[in-house]
């Protein structure tokens, strides 16, 4: 057996563990950092959003051999505004400019063509009005509301409304350090973008609900006896799922990677950009709060209750008498009994 299927089997019994509860606040505080550095980059720098959302035109030329930097600057000098430029692999050139009515594009492609040397009716021009893009970004929300809805109703549904909230939480704080990057690199925003939003958000919440499950399993009669408390069953659910987890994140890291370094940088494929920058921080912010925020949020939740705050006070009186006794404090943590299964999958406490 390889050492990481070693090491998840281990994970998987008991017989190791790494306390993710107990410092849970030292994750918090994290979080919180980089989500506040978010939020100050969204505020300060704000979104590049595409034409698609406010409007604006774009111009396609036939193959040329004019060179995207020349192209840029033509461009932003006939229209006062800024260009994106971009290389297609036929070798024409597609020119993006925002917030051009109609009049102005047709001034703007005229003064291209003269430039370029060609003829005006060779350059395509499709035109995108502002209200048209206003009604894409209603959408995206209003996608993304409906999304999170049927979230909330299914988790409270399948789990409880502890997890329901947990896992919103979780999701929020993706979107948030995604948008946050989002404005920090400066990269375009675009439907493509949205779409790699609502992809990760529904890997971030299979992540998330693999875990959950777990320790729905493990919680079983939880109240029936004394050996561990809830945060220890909960850490057993995050451990017994930590190398699935991280060999998931890592196969679908690497040809997003490929994408954004290799596609969008390397080979200057910059359309690849809008859509692989959010999958490929919302992969890694995903695989982050299931096992970092969601999960310890439900266990802030759940020993608020009365009967879990039982469970914990007959349990530490329990270890406190086999103390006295000179005996092992049965369940006191994570590496002292491999016999536990974690997960508790088998339904069944040895």
């Amino acid at each position: 057996m390889s050492k990481l299927g070693d090491l998840g089997a281990k994970l998987y019994r008991g017989e190791v563990g790494y306390d993710f509860v107990g410092k849970r606040f030292v994750w918090y505080g994290v979080s919180i950092l980089i989500t506040i550095t978010a939020i100050v980059a969204l505020a300060v720098q704000g979104l590049n959003m595409g034409i698609e959302f406010k409007g604006g035109a774009v111009f396609t030329t036939p193959k040329s051999s004019i060179s995207e930097t020349h192209a840029r600057e033509v461009a932003e000098k006939a229209s006062g505004h800024d260009a994106v430029v971009q290389k297609l692999g036929t070798g024409a050139l597609r020119i993006q400019i925002s917030d051009l009515d109609t009049n102005a594009a047709a001034d703007v492609k005229a003064k291209l063509a003269a430039d370029f040397k060609i003829d005006a009716g060779q350059i395509n021009a499709d035109l995108v009005g502002p209200s048209w893009g206003e009604q894409i970004a209603n959408k995206a929300w209003t996608g993304l509301g409906v999304f999170m809805v049927l979230v909330v109703i299914y988790l409270a549904i399948a789990f409880e409304w502890r997890m329901a909230i947990a896992a919103l939480i979780a999701l929020i704080h993706d979107l948030t350090i995604t948008v946050g990057v989002y404005a920090l690199v400066g990269f375009e925003v675009t439907p493509g973008t949205v779409i790699g939003l609502l992809t990760i958000l529904g890997y971030s919440l299979y992540d998330t609900v693999v875990v959950f499950d777990g320790l729905k399993e493990g919680s079983k009669d939880i109240t029936k006896q004394t050996r561990w408390t809830y945060s220890e069953i909960a850490n057993r659910s995050i451990n017994g799922t930590l190398v699935r987890s991280i060999n998931t994140t890592v196969v679908a890291l690497l040809p997003v990677g490929a994408l954004l370094f290799i596609g969008g940088g390397f080979l200057g494929a910059g359309m690849l950009n809008d859509i692989s920058l959010s999958l490929f921080v919302g992969l890694a912010a995903g695989a982050y709060s299931s096992i970092f925020i969601a999960t310890p949020l439900v266990v802030d939740l759940k020993e608020r209750e009365p009967a879990m705050k039982a469970l914990k006070k007959r349990v530490l009186a329990k270890r406190a008498s086999a103390e006295a006794r000179g005996e092992s404090p049965e369940g006191a943590g994570t590496e002292d009994a491999p016999e536990v299964v974690a997960q508790g999958r088998s339904g069944r406490r040895r």
